[in-house]
């Protein structure tokens, strides 16, 4: 069960690390002046700066959540941008994400989304924190760390005296 829950991580980071991805390569295909404008009309304060910010915690925290590398740093960003757009975007529209309106020949037609797959995301946002699983940077370089003994205490002893030999 330990090795279960040890890869657990793995498709929450990969999904959740893609989605953050995808949404900053999205801002940045249309446009970040298009992003910026939106924020603007909803009153965001220095709205260049912010939507700027966005877009990169977005695209670098999504990235490193991918690789599983500094997942409790780049956690705290993302987990702000994605309340913020709760509150101030999605929140009036309820908890739902999914609100089909109507089932053309185009297809299916929906409202706009409410808080629900923000609160998804801060779930595993949360999830991860407890440990990156394997295939993760942090893992790697916590196992490498782990392996090299400090040249102090391979020197010393436990107390700070040389060793008995």
């Amino acid at each position: 069960m330990t090795n279960f829950r040890s890869w657990a991580a793995l498709p929450i980071r990969l999904i959740v690390g893609y989605g953050f991805m995808a949404h900053g390569y999205a801002k940045l295909a249309r446009g970040p002046e298009v992003f910026i404008g939106i924020l603007h009309a909803m009153g965001v304060p220095a709205p260049a700066l912010m939507g700027w910010v966005t877009i990169l915690v977005e695209l670098l925290g999504g990235f490193c959540l991918l690789i599983g590398a500094f997942v409790p740093l780049v956690s705290l960003p993302m987990a702000a941008v994605l309340l913020v757009a709760a509150i101030t975007v999605h929140l009036p529209y309820g908890f739902s994400s999914i609100k089909l309106q109507a089932f053309t020949a185009a297809g299916p037609r929906f409202g706009p989304p409410g808080y629900e797959v923000a609160l998804l995301y801060l779930a595993c946002l949360a999830t991860v924190l407890g440990g990156s699983g394997p295939l993760a940077l942090d893992t790697w370089i916590r196992h490498r760390r782990s392996r090299h003994t400090p040249v102090c205490s391979a020197s010393f002893g436990f107390n700070g005296e040389s060793p008995q030999r």
